[in-house]
This record gives structure tokens, sequence and C-alpha cells, in this order.
């Protein structure tokens, strides 16, 4: 992978962590130290996983790890959508429904991207 795509998937993790954890801060308060923070955690040790795999010679395992925390990642933000907890507004201007969606979309497609990058990255060391 190239030095370029390594310094576009680290500003696509922070613009993505920026986000996330505007969204975190509103989540319900039976929740900030629950999913919310499980969610700060998984989020943190992918980043570790990234600067790791920046730095290493073999990348495989390292990836790998990647790989598996960015899916639950993934896989902890649908499940705080489920719970509707992006929609839970300090104001009640905006439908809570309508919020939940509209927050979940743009951060699963930013993930999505983070995805797509440590795929690509996955595939040249195959090659």
């Amino acid at each position: 992978m190239a030095v370029d795509s390594e310094s576009n998937l680290d500003k696509k993790f922070i613009q993505t962590m920026k986000l996330l954890n505007i969204y975190l801060n509103h989540f319900p308060s039976h929740e900030k130290h629950g999913l919310a923070l499980k969610i700060r955690q998984t989020a943190y040790e992918m980043y570790d996983y990234i600067v790791e795999a920046q730095k290493r010679y073999h990348k495989k395992t390292t990836l790998t790890n990647l790989d598996i925390k960015h899916e639950q990642l993934r896989m902890q933000v649908r499940l705080a959508f489920e719970l509707s907890y992006f929609g839970h507004p300090k104001t009640e201007k905006v439908s809570v429904q309508k919020l939940n969606a509209k927050r979940y979309l743009v951060i699963s497609a930013s993930i999505d991207e983070i995805g797509k990058i440590i795929g690509g990255w996955i595939k040249s060391l195959k090659q």
C-alpha cells in the first residue's frame, strides 16, 4: 500500500472519529458508560492497529486484526442504530426516527469507506 493510501486511511479515520464522537455524546445517559464506551474503545483499538500496520514489516496478522476490529465497530454502530441511540436528540424539534436514520447513514457510509481502504490494503498484500 502506498504512503498516500496509508495517509488517506489515517485522515479518513480521524474524520470519522470526530463525527462519531459527536454522535456518541448524544447517546442516552444510561448508555454513556455502556455501548457508547464500547464503540469508542473499539474505534481506539482500530486506530492502534492502523498505526501498527503502518509500522510493521509483516502486516498480515495486524491487518487481519484491523479488519476484525472494523467489523466489530460496524456491528456495534448498527446495534446503536437498531436501539435508536443515534436519534436521541437534545431538542425535540426533529423526529427521533429521522434523526436516528440520518446519523446512522452518515456514520455508516464513513465506516464503510474505511473498510474499503482496509480491504484494498489487504488485497494489495496478497499480490
